[in-house]
């Protein structure tokens, strides 16, 4: 049978299949050694095939799907090894608050690279809307002026008012989105204000929580009452740029990479080379600084937990 992979613990995968049944899955024993070198062979939004096994709702799974996409990010305690986020996407929304706790533009920055990296048009939502003070808008505006200047999508809420949720929930239909943010920037409140029933769906498959133990390392699909499907990511509280080759880095900086091919050496870093335009163009105020620091940060590895 063909099903979608809709939740995971580690060990066991809940995949929701064209029969309209759960299954409660395992992998099958050597599924594991075929060159994987993510902590999670299978990802929630993985299309897999599995046997149905002789206890009902339960299966192995013994092939993957090839992926269209994916995203993926450092392990949480393996800092070697990385862990796939969620597969098969249209979109990629990350939650961003100026305050309580606040999203640096560097950790923005960096999921906007892993993104573009991996193909995955990025938009930013960014909540708590009720309790900005006059001068946090202002801030605000200049945060979002920042990122509609190079392209990206940009769209303000109050998840716990319900303000601007008709327009998220147009920009979800019919799609694959996975959402994303740091622990406490309402992301709970925002996904309960589009789907209120989303907890229904897993009274229905309560048997699933006594196949393993829950974690907060994987991530969670729901089917939307409009179209489409929503992945729920856990909190990130960094996010490493992982598989990324220094000499690339700038393709995924859309600024930089409608100039760097005008630098005056082909291997041009956007360091200190003479003839560099991108670093011009910083000079000039045409690349945002807050910007630039970033591409140097993600350059030299420095971590980023803010």
């Amino acid at each position: 049978m063909r099903g979608l992979v809709m939740k995971s613990t580690g060990s066991w995968y809940l995949v929701g299949a064209a029969d309209g049944q759960y299954y409660s899955c395992r992998i099958k024993g050597k599924f594991r050694t075929k060159g994987m070198k993510t902590t999670n062979p299978i990802a929630v939004g993985d299309w897999v095939e599995f046997d149905r096994e002789a206890e009902e709702n339960v299966g192995t799974i013994h092939t993957l799907v090839p992926r269209r996409n994916y995203i993926i990010r450092r392990s949480v305690n393996l800092s070697k090894q990385t862990q796939i986020i969620g597969a098969n996407l249209d979109q990629a929304i990350l939650v961003v608050t100026l305050a309580s706790p606040p999203t640096s533009l560097g950790f923005i920055d960096r999921f906007l690279v892993t993104a573009e990296a991996y193909d995955i048009p990025a938009v930013l939502v960014f909540n708590k809307l009720d309790l900005f003070s006059d001068e946090g808008l202002a801030i605000l505006e200049e945060y979002m002026r920042i990122y509609k200047d190079i392209g990206y999508p940009c769209y303000t809420v109050s998840a716990m008012e319900g303000t601007h949720i008709d327009v998220i929930k147009e920009l979800l239909k019919d799609k694959v989105t996975l959402v994303s943010g740091h622990s406490g920037v309402g992301k709970s409140t925002l996904i309960n204000s589009i789907i209120p029933d989303a907890e229904l769906r897993t009274g229905k498959i309560s048997a699933w929580s006594d196949k393993g133990k829950h974690t907060t390392t994987f991530a969670e699909m729901f089917a939307l009452p409009f179209g489409g499907h929503l992945i729920d990511t856990p909190g990130i509280r960094e996010l490493g740029v992982v598989d990324i080759e220094k000499q690339e880095l700038s393709h995924y900086f859309p600024e930089m990479r409608q100039l760097m091919n005008q630098c005056r050496f082909n291997n041009c870093r956007h360091i200190n080379e003479p003839g560099c335009v991108v670093l011009a163009a910083v000079e000039e105020g045409d690349i945002e600084v807050s910007r630039y620091e970033s591409y140097l940060s993600i350059y030299h590895n420095e971590d980023n937990r803010n």
